[in-house]
């Protein structure tokens, strides 16, 4: 549905994005993260047909990104660009149906009404633009975007500067997009958002320097780790662990964790260790590195040797 191979887009003498290769797949969630200035806007323009690329090929719905069918690209994208961008002046039911004429869309009128009851925006259909909150201001924008029934939608920072309850909406938007089969990405620098949503996430610096699932590159960064908590100093019965099987142990009040291989093979014998050896076990869970740490440690010294697919 999405699909880039080494694309780069330079402004002058500068390189804003440079081999970006990716696919996203029909019902797919990518999760595009990096840091400001790392290309993610420039490659989100890109793909949605906004700019021409310098350099490599891409498609979107199976139409060539190129400068002669950027217009047939637009029609197939949803763009979500980070200031939602509606005309002040106009009311919210006008932005939207603007957008539907635009677009060529069959019977506008219906499909204004059909967004602004999907969006909860009946109430609102004659309020000016400008009148609008910011949380309201996005739903609209997002509504707009969608006004055509896409089949990728690119959604730069979409829960930006929004309150818990509309962020919350705008989630669950994405997640029942996708359950529809839209191609999706997402950039937002919330990682939190970004796990709980992404199928699979990609860190951009001016490159792709990784793309997997979130826990994918967990493992390949961190390996997998138990953490075990005992009803005692933790201190006593680490060393038990690395003897049945762990590895690395870390000590933390009444606990510790340890590396391990594999933690179906690992984790029976460890628990049958600990107990002989005189430990009450309260707990052994999978420790899992926080989303925060796989980014930093990729855009760290070092980071570019961890490049992916």
């Amino acid at each position: 549905m999405i699909e880039a191979h080494d694309l780069s887009r330079r402004f002058d003498d500068r390189v804003a994005v440079e081999g970006v290769s990716l696919r996203v797949e029909p019902g797919e969630i990518f999760g595009l993260l990096g840091p400001n200035g790392a290309g993610k806007t420039t490659t989100l323009r890109m793909l949605g047909g906004l700019i021409v690329p310098s350099g490599g090929r891409a498609s979107i719905a199976g139409i060539p990104l190129t400068r002669e069918r950027l217009d047939e690209v637009r029609t197939r994208v949803g763009f979500l660009t980070e200031a939602p961008g509606l005309w002040d002046r106009l009311s919210v039911r006008l932005n939207l149906l603007v957008y539907a004429r635009l677009y060529g869309v069959a019977d506008p009128e219906r499909a204004v009404s059909r967004a602004l009851d999907r969006f909860g925006l009946g109430d609102r259909r004659e309020t000016l633009a400008a009148q609008l909150s910011k949380g309201m201001k996005q739903k609209v924008a997002i509504a707009r975007a969608l006004i055509h029934e896409p089949p990728v939608v690119l959604l730069d920072e979409p829960t930006s500067g929004l309150d818990p309850q509309t962020a919350r909406l705008v989630r669950e938007l994405v997640t029942e997009l996708s359950a529809r089969g839209h191609a999706i990405i997402i950039s937002t620098h919330n990682l939190d958002e970004a796990e709980r949503i992404s199928t699979r996430i990609g860190v951009l610096r001016r490159t792709l320097i990784a793309v997997d699932t979130p826990n994918a590159l967990r493992r390949r960064l961190f390996g997998h780790r138990l953490e075990v908590r005992v009803r005692a100093d933790g201190a006593r019965f680490a060393e038990v662990a690395v003897r049945a099987g762990g590895r690395d142990p870390l000590v933390n009040g009444n606990g510790f964790s340890v590396g391990v291989d594999d933690p179906a093979v690992t984790t029976p014998d460890m628990v049958r260790a600990l107990v002989n050896a005189g430990a009450d076990v309260i707990a052994v869970t999978p420790a899992q590195a926080a989303l925060e740490d796989v980014y930093l440690t990729l855009l760290g010294e070092g980071g570019e040797g961890a490049a992916a697919s």
